[in-house]
């Protein structure tokens, strides 16, 4: 299991609990099921509406889900949250970004923050 706590200037902050590795369990789902108020339109990763800042609350791992998609890395560079050289850093360093579209993130076995 893993806690998800998602937080908004807008609303007071909400932990859930996520059932982590389902495959399906996407950070949009989870916020749905619990009438989190995550902006998204689509819900197919075209859009960048779901657009959440992501980080690990234990500063140990700092995993932060499964690496991006296609679709995130195409639709994040076009938002302009990440560049070229940022993907192929990642690639190397095995590391997600922070930045990623709640309708594609997979929930894995750790604690995270998703600012909204």
């Amino acid at each position: 299991m893993a806690l998800v706590t998602f937080s908004s200037p807008d609303y007071k902050d909400k932990t859930v609990y996520a059932v982590a590795g389902s495959h399906t369990e996407t950070l949009l789902k989870l916020a749905k099921e619990h009438k989190i108020p995550v902006h998204h339109d689509c819900q197919d990763g075209e859009c960048g509406n779901c657009l959440v800042r992501v980080t690990s609350v234990d500063k140990k791992t700092q995993r932060m889900g499964y690496h991006l998609t296609d679709k995130e890395q195409t639709v994040l560079r076009h938002l302009g949250k990440l560049t070229k050289d940022d993907i192929d850093r990642m690639a190397v360093d095995d590391m997600p970004s922070e930045w990623r579209l709640a309708c594609q993130m997979i929930v894995r076995d750790e604690d995270i923050l998703v600012e909204y």
